[in-house]
């Protein structure tokens, strides 16, 4: 979602529609009424382009503020990666509606929510707490630019969630 739909450029703001998005994505992919192969890349699509542009763009700043913890935000980075393989997972679990599609997909969720709600509590109320109105919003410019730029790039694809997964493995 861009600063233009949400009528913000605040990071904090901008992250936190992602991760509403998600969760909207997820009660798609419930759904036997809706299209979940379109709702999985999607869903993929956003996550991995969330998850690189907080890793280059938010991140390495929230990690140069004192008050922001730097454990929280290597957490979130691990789960990030924890994330790409339960993704990846979903992508090769076969057709949706399946006992191994449905438990897959209730993995990732799983994983997911947890990422969210500790980087709500955690990571964002510290940016909040710690971060001026000014550096918030460029900050939520860069995100936005990195977001866009792995969008236009078909960062969802399972061959490049696949590649993410091996460079986190190593």
């Amino acid at each position: 979602m861009s600063a233009d739909r949400i009528g913000s450029r605040d990071v904090v703001e901008l992250i936190l529609a992602d991760h509403r998005r998600f969760e909207d994505l997820f009660r798609e992919l419930r759904s036997s009424e809706g299209d979940r192969r379109q709702a999985l890349a999607d869903l993929s699509a956003l996550l991995v382009a969330h998850a690189e542009a907080e890793e280059a763009e938010v991140y390495p700043v929230l990690r140069r503020k004192a008050q922001v913890d730097d454990e929280e935000v290597e957490h979130g980075a691990e789960e990030h990666a924890e994330g790409h393989r339960a993704l990846l997972a979903l992508w090769e679990a076969g057709e949706p509606g399946t006992e191994d599609w449905d438990g897959k997909l209730e993995e990732l969720s799983e994983s997911i929510t947890h990422h969210l709600d500790e980087e709500e509590r955690t990571i964002l109320n510290d940016a909040r707490d710690t971060v001026g109105d000014a550096q918030r919003e460029e900050l939520g410019d860069a995100f936005s630019r990195a977001r866009q730029v792995k969008l236009d790039a078909d960062c969802g694809r399972p061959e490049y969630v696949r590649s993410l997964v091996a460079s986190d493995n190593h």
